[in-house]
């Protein structure tokens, strides 16, 4: 009887089990903050969405002026900006809570509330930031423009097509935190002067992937899918799904560079960790964690 327990205890179905339970508790968590006053909540979601629109008001009005923007014609721009919203959507409503800005947890000290919890820590980091009602107001905004962008460029909707978008989000969505947590993990050596980096890396992101990089110089673009994987965030997935990638393989660049990525950050991030485990942090602040 006691094996039994022991071995689905460290079956793959338990830990999943695990997650959607812990999933379940910060949704919980998550549910009663938005909804404690009508007024706030309405106000919050209506701020988010302009908020997000606003951010890429530019490239819609370019898009909107020129008739498109390069080979992209008006509405294949609007599919792209919808996408690397609802890319960032993913991002925040899975690991929000300083999760996504990691340098901040690690900067602060506030790691130690992750290790004594009686669970792993890459379960943790995956089940923390779960907010998907505060942050729904992301990739419904996202969502809106790629059904509107989809319909005015009468899109064929088969399975193959719509596994492959969901793939090609995950795979932006898992692109962008590992660059977080990539340029994030240098707050294990230098908490003060790292604790705020993400906010730099985030937006740079935020900044540049409304953008096709379609006439970048070979060099820049070169950086831009390496260095700085902006690329990846939407404009690369969109030129196969959009058909501007005519190569059959294309899809399948993003979810490669995703795993590249994630086992490069992963690499570092382990480094950091045992450099942790050795020193400990220096200092503490406890703002901006969820209690």
């Amino acid at each position: 009887m006691d094996s039994g327990v022991h071995q689905f205890k460290s079956s793959p179905a338990f830990y999943l089990l695990r997650i959607f339970k812990l999933w379940y508790i910060h949704a919980y968590m998550d549910l009663m903050w938005v909804t404690r006053d009508l007024r706030n909540c309405l106000i919050y979601y209506l701020s988010d969405v302009i908020l997000n629109i606003a951010g890429v008001t530019g490239t819609l009005l370019l898009a909107e002026r020129f008739e498109g923007i390069g080979s992209w014609t008006k509405f294949q721009v609007v599919f792209m900006l919808g996408y690397g919203i609802v890319a960032s959507g993913i991002v925040y409503t899975f690991f929000g809570y300083n999760i996504s800005h990691i340098s901040r947890r690690l900067g602060r000290g506030q790691l130690d509330h992750t290790l004594i919890q009686p669970q792993p820590i890459w379960m943790c980091l995956l089940t923390e930031g779960f907010n998907p009602f505060s942050s729904s107001a992301i990739p419904i905004s996202g969502l809106g423009l790629m059904v509107w962008a989809g319909a005015k460029l009468s899109l064929t909707l088969s399975p193959g097509w719509l596994a492959m978008i969901a793939l090609n989000l995950v795979a932006s969505s898992a692109i962008m935190l590992s660059f977080s947590f990539l340029w994030g993990s240098l707050a294990f050596w230098a908490p003060r002067g790292a604790e705020e980096i993400n906010s730099s890396t985030n937006r740079l992101m935020d900044g540049l992937r409304p953008f096709p990089l379609d006439g970048v110089a070979p060099v820049l673009l070169s950086s831009m899918l390496t260095v700085f994987p902006i690329g990846f965030v939407a404009w690369y997935p969109c030129r196969y799904l959009l058909g501007l990638d005519p190569r059959a393989w294309g899809g399948c660049i993003t979810p490669v560079a995703a795993v590249i990525f994630v086992a490069l950050t992963a690499f570092f991030f382990m480094r950091g960790l045992k450099h942790y485990g050795q020193t400990g942090s220096q200092r503490y602040l406890s703002f901006g964690h969820r209690r």
